[in-house]
């Protein structure tokens, strides 16, 4: 589809990389909020309907892809090492070629993972609560690369012109590490004292912070693009798009 994005990174040709959009799909649901590529099944659309829009999305894809349960939780999934259909966890990754990892979004960060050989690959799904609890660090430990050895590309998610949290958030990150302060700006909200939160910025340092530098993407605002994304923080009903990656 002409609307989906291709991360711009520097893989190894053998690694593929897909960012769906809203675009290309048959869903009306919902006063347009799953319209029209919804690829969400726990969410109130069609369910014939979003099975359409997987059949449109694995016309493009070597097989059908790995999904998860998520849980907004800390937990990577090895796809060669269970046997349960739909694991439960928050990230995945594999060695086999022609398998595809995949995770849904909108408004959590999408972090794409290869290694520079091009033999292994990976995907988180990064919101404040897995961020903060450490899902990046327990991915990477568990793909069992060096992290000097590994490069990331930052998908779309909510951007920190949106992205309002309170002070759980806030702490949550700090205490972990004051350079996370980098990455709250006072909010004007009246009556409670609220931050907004850069979520690119936080995923970089969390990702610099365990030896990844080659780190791209990142910027792309979910919540302001209503036409292109479905966004969780805007519409409260809405969609999920997909992050995949595979080994050619």
């Amino acid at each position: 589809m002409d609307d989906w994005i291709i991360p711009n990174w520097p893989a190894p040709r053998n690694v593929r990389s897909l960012f769906t959009t809203r675009a290309g799909g048959v869903s009306t649901g919902n006063n347009g909020n799953y319209a029209s590529l919804n690829l969400g099944e726990h969410v109130k659309d069609n369910w014939a309907d979003v099975e359409c829009n997987r059949a449109i999305l694995s016309r493009y894809l070597p097989s059908e892809p790995k999904w998860l349960k998520q849980v907004h939780g800390t937990f990577p999934i090895c796809i060669e090492d269970t046997t349960v259909a739909i694991p439960e966890g928050d990230a995945v990754f594999s060695r086999q070629r022609g398998v595809v990892c995949a995770i849904m979004v909108a408004d959590c960060l999408p972090i794409f993972l290869c290694d520079k050989a091009g033999t292994t690959v990976g995907i988180v799904h990064a919101g404040w609560r897995g961020l903060a609890g450490g899902v990046i660090e327990q991915s990477i430990a568990a793909m069992r690369v060096d992290p000097n050895q590994l490069m990331a590309w930052l998908g779309p998610a909510i951007g920190p012109c949106h992205f309002e949290v309170g002070a759980d958030v806030f702490d949550a990150f700090v205490n972990h590490g004051t350079q996370a302060t980098e990455a709250f700006v006072p909010s004007q909200t009246l009556h409670e004292k609220k931050w907004l939160a850069n979520i690119f910025l936080l995923a970089r340092q969390r990702l610099s912070s365990i030896g990844v530098t080659e780190i791209s993407g990142g910027g792309v605002c979910t919540f302001s693009d209503r036409t292109r994304f479905f966004s969780y923080r805007r519409d409260g009903e809405t969609g999920r798009m997909a992050a995949l990656v595979w080994l050619e």
